[in-house]
């Protein structure tokens, strides 16, 4: 008897310990479980060991037992029931993640296909050096053109009164005025168009309830972009009415270049966030509808894994050669050199015309200040865009081949067979526009095929994403 008691105490020592380590249990409950486990059935052989076998157990040491099995019953129940809120909460997580409807998506790749037209307008704009044509900024008068021929003389004598017309087009006639103004109203209109088309069903889709909270961010940025975007135009425009040029001997009368490769550059940036947030929605929703299993294991195969960083590499290469090709526009260096491969007979010009001292400012340095080359020296602006075009069709070829030998998903493949037969048509396009010095239909072309060229980039990266293994729904 004495030695049932002694080891009920031991027992109950035992299960002491175990309890108190079951504080822990939120913490690690597993192992909180497999201590009390251990000390019960521990105890237990004990007893066996201890005990005779003809002895039986004192009516004290079976209420201890029993006490200590309801225990380690207890310590069992806790650890089920945080399971089961740990999978509840697992649950509600995975429910929250919610995907839009597919309206949303098409609302945004509207306002990427009117962003693309108006980067097309744009270049006409540009081309055909209308873009000083109107001299004053006006959001809701600016819409109305002038109708009577009153009208007509008074927007030519404000035109009259810049340097354009003073140094370039002193002698233009009212009809000659017209058809650069339109140009430049069509161009101010789009602009309009995209704003309208963009806030007027953001605030419907906001009102009910329709935007998640990741696409109302991504919604935010781009309407903030659409309107810096507008007071960016006009800071450009500015650039290219100052009077300073008056002043300035042998000045032409145009935008800054770095303003116009500010003003691209916001349009690209616009173009991919609506184009990648459209796609974004209409493959969410498209998941949440079906199984993928086998999509998403092909493209969680870690063979693809350089192949998306190379895509991403041609994405930033486009865009990049895309602004360089501003600053060709904006200092109409397309009018220089115009043969290819060669320039001047050589594959690069002498180094004396691509680091000239006359683009250096008198407070640089007369050595670092060469780096102004880059960005106002005609020639050297176009051997970057040349080198930089080369470099893109180069990775693009690359990209290709390397995919060649790659599982890669059919949509995948095609979009990257679609990349390859842009990409050609683009450099075709630019030598064909450097070569026939920047004719309005091919420089226009141009500058369509390089955001064709960075949409069929931009399908190739997001193809390419990895499918989530969460259970999305449908926003109601």
């Amino acid at each position: 008897m004495a030695c049932t008691n002694a080891f009920s105490g031991l027992l109950s020592r035992s299960l002491a310990r175990a309890v108190h380590s079951s504080s822990s249990i939120m913490v690690n409950p597993a192992r909180t479980i497999s201590a009390a486990s251990r000390s019960f059935y521990t105890a237990s052989n004990s007893l066996k060991k201890n005990v005779a076998p003809s002895h039986h157990i004192s009516a004290t040491s079976s209420r201890t037992i029993l006490r200590s099995t309801q225990t380690l019953n207890l310590i069992k129940s806790r650890f089920q029931s945080t399971t089961t809120a740990t999978s509840s909460s697992t649950a509600a997580k995975v429910a929250s993640e919610v995907v839009v409807k597919p309206v949303v998506g098409y609302w945004m790749l509207t306002i990427s296909a009117m962003t693309f037209g108006i980067v097309v307008v744009g270049g006409m704009t540009r081309l055909t050096e209308s873009g000083l044509s109107i001299v004053e900024w006006n959001l809701i008068r600016g819409m109305k053109p002038p109708r009577s021929q009153a009208e007509w003389d008074e927007e030519f004598e404000k035109y009259k009164q810049f340097p354009e017309y003073k140094i370039l087009n002193h002698g233009m006639t009212i009809d000659e005025f017209k058809r650069i103004f339109y140009y430049e109203w069509s161009h101010r209109m789009l602009g309009r168009a995209i704003g309208a088309a963009f806030i007027l069903p953001g605030l419907f889709f906001a009102a009910r309830g329709m935007l998640s909270k990741n696409i109302a961010r991504r919604s935010l940025i781009i309407g903030g972009l659409i309107g810096f975007q507008g007071a960016l135009g006009w800071y450009m425009v500015k650039s290219g009415l100052d009077e300073q040029l008056m002043l300035t001997p042998g000045a032409t009368p145009r935008v800054s270049q770095y303003r116009l490769a500010a003003h691209l550059g916001a349009a690209f940036l616009i173009y991919t966030g609506a184009f990648m947030t459209g796609f974004k929605v209409l493959t969410d929703y498209s998941i949440s509808k079906g199984t993928y299993e086998s999509l998403r294991a092909a493209l969680n195969n870690p063979a693809l894994k350089r192949f998306k960083g190379a895509a991403h590499g041609i994405v930033a290469l486009v865009f990049i050669t895309a602004i360089s090709g501003a600053f060709v526009a904006g200092l109409d260096a397309g009018l220089v050199y115009n043969e290819f491969p060669l320039m001047g007979g050589r594959l690069m010009p002498p180094v004396k015309e691509l680091f000239d001292s006359h683009y250096v400012h008198k407070d640089d340095h007369p050595t670092l200040g060469l780096w102004r080359n880059m960005f106002d020296n005609q020639v050297t602006v176009q051997f970057n865009h040349r080198v930089l075009a080369t470099t893109t069709f180069t990775a693009v070829s690359s990209l290709f081949l390397y995919s060649r030998g790659l599982p890669l998903p059919p949509h995948v493949r095609l979009g990257v067979n679609v990349l390859m037969g842009v990409a050609c048509c683009q450099v075709g396009l630019g030598i064909a526009t450097l070569l026939y010095m920047v004719p309005v239909s091919l420089g226009t072309a141009h500058q369509a095929g390089s955001l064709t060229l960075l949409t069929s980039a931009l399908y190739v990266m997001h193809s390419l994403k990895k499918i989530p293994i969460v259970n999305k729904i449908p926003l109601k």
